[in-house]
């Protein structure tokens, strides 16, 4: 009698790869300043104080400061939208050791375009991203010369065109150059707008239109300063120092010293 033979196994079949995470978007990487993710993750904003305090506090930054000056060193409108490209991710005075020979040299579009990108990085090597920041120094001193004659635009539409150049930059540049009204909301303004409830907003952008609408019309071309300045050196992010703050009596934030 034949010998029935063993059915042959069915081939295993393989479990189905699974598919790789999609890449995170690019600025998902670089994680947001540790004072929008606190606001971020409050469920509600506190509300902003009333008109009578903000007064107030403007009017005590103007007696102490009646004329903030912003700290990167610039000769026109053309070197300081460089210098405050070149901050980005950076301190001032970084940026300003490394701008001095620079600007000595290359004061226009003209002759900054003329060094030429390798130069350029040179200069600025010491700078954190000096690779990107001088292509875009090189690039938008070219696009100033063929788009606006050479010369830096009063207006943020255009500016924001340039390469390297967001919504903040240019309104630091309007403000400085061209004595616009305009807030420019850094991670200091953001954190002391915050703070002393005067214009509570999870973005920036929130922050910016909150603070046109309320800071008074007598402080406002200053006012980005004194709140840059104030959020710089008192109003500091992990040890605010409160027992020097000019305004600390009419300071709510949770994150009072004093």
């Amino acid at each position: 009698m034949p010998t029935k033979k063993p059915a042959t196994p069915a081939p295993r079949r393989r479990a189905a790869k699974a598919e790789p995470p999609a890449p995170a978007p690019r600025s998902a990487s670089r994680p947001l300043p540790k004072a929008v993710q606190a606001v971020r993750a409050r469920k509600t904003l506190p509300r902003a104080v009333g008109a009578a305090v903000i007064e107030e506090i403007f009017a005590r930054f103007q007696r102490i400061e009646p004329e903030p000056k912003g700290e990167l060193e610039h000769v026109n409108p053309f070197t300081l939208l460089v210098a405050v490209v070149l901050s980005a991710q950076a301190t001032d005075a970084g940026v300003n050791k490394a701008t001095r020979p620079l600007f000595k040299v290359a004061d226009t579009p003209q002759k900054m375009l003329a060094l030429g990108e390798e130069t350029v990085r040179d200069y600025i090597k010491t700078i954190g991203l000096y690779k990107t920041k001088a292509k875009n120094v090189v690039e938008l001193s070219r696009q100033l010369i063929e788009r606006f004659g050479g010369e830096v635009p009063p207006d943020r539409d255009a500016l924001v065109t340039l390469p390297g150049v967001g919504r903040k930059t240019a309104n630091v540049v309007l403000n400085m150059a061209f004595g616009q009204e305009t807030m420019a909301v850094d991670t200091h303004i953001f954190r002391v707008s915050n703070r002393l409830r005067l214009a509570p907003g999870k973005t920036p952008e929130q922050v910016e239109e909150g603070l046109e609408k309320r800071v008074p019309k007598a402080y406002r071309l200053h006012s980005h300063h004194w709140l840059i300045l104030h959020g710089r050196y008192i109003c500091k992010a992990l040890r605010p120092e409160c027992e020097r703050c000019p305004v600390a009596d009419l300071c709510t934030s949770g994150d009072k010293r004093i």
